[in-house]
C-alpha cells in the first residue's frame, strides 16, 4: 500500500479537528458511512442535553460535509472565499427539505506540511483553524464542478462555537445561508 498523499492527510486532519471539537464539548462524533457519504455527510455529530441557552429539544443530531484546504482563502465582507468542489454535494448541502441540519467545515492549513502538527511532552498542536456555514437556502450553481460560498470569519468551529451552534438548534434556530446573503 502507498503512503497517504497530502491531501488524504488533510482530510484525516479534518476528521481529527472535528473529532477533538466535539469530544471537547461533550459530544459523541462518528464517521458516516458510505450511503450517508455519497449524500454529503462525512460525519454526525450527536449532543444531548443541558445546552447552552438550550431549548426544549434534549437530543440533537447535526451532519457534517467536512473539507480541508492549504489555499490561503481570499476574505470578502468579513467571510472567507472557498471554492467548494462537487456540485452534487454542494447541492445536498443546500437542501431545506432535509430533517437533520448539515453544516460544511473547512479547516485552514498551513501551506507548508510540516507545519499543520506539532507535538511534544506538554502538548499536540494542530496549527490553523476551521470554520463553519450552513448552506441550506442557497441559491442554485450555474457551475458544473465548483461553486463559491463564503464562511464567515465568525462561525469558528471550536469549542465556544460549536456549544452554540448545538444551543441554537435545540430551540429550532436553523442557520442558513439565505440568511448570511442578506446580512447588512
Amino acid at each position: 500500500m502507498a503512503r497517504l498523499t497530502s491531501q488524504n492527510i488533510e482530510s484525516e486532519l479534518s476528521y481529527a479537528y472535528l473529532h477533538a471539537i466535539a469530544s471537547a464539548c461533550g459530544m459523541a462524533c462518528e464517521i458516516c458511512g458510505r450511503h450517508e457519504d455519497n449524500a454529503g455527510a462525512d460525519a454526525r455529530i450527536i449532543a444531548w442535553s443541558p445546552f447552552e441557552n438550550g431549548g426544549y429539544r434534549t437530543e440533537i443530531e447535526l451532519k457534517v460535509q467536512l473539507k480541508a484546504t492549504i489555499k490561503t482563502p481570499a476574505i470578502i465582507d468579513d467571510c472567507f472565499s472557498y471554492s467548494f468542489q462537487g456540485i452534487s454535494r454542494y447541492d445536498d448541502l443546500r437542501k431545506d427539505s432535509q430533517t437533520v441540519p448539515r453544516i460544511l467545515v473547512v479547516l485552514f492549513l498551513p501551506k507548508e506540511p510540516e507545519q499543520w502538527i506539532e507535538h511534544g511532552e506538554d502538548a499536540l498542536l494542530l496549527r490553523k483553524c476551521a470554520y463553519w456555514v450552513s448552506l441550506r437556502g442557497a441559491g442554485e450553481s450555474a457551475n458544473e464542478t465548483s461553486q463559491t460560498v463564503y464562511i464567515p470569519r465568525s462561525q469558528r468551529f471550536d469549542v465556544p462555537g460549536l456549544n452554540k451552534l448545538i444551543g441554537d438548534l435545540s430551540r429550532d434556530e436553523i442557520p442558513s445561508y439565505a440568511a448570511l446573503e442578506n446580512r447588512s
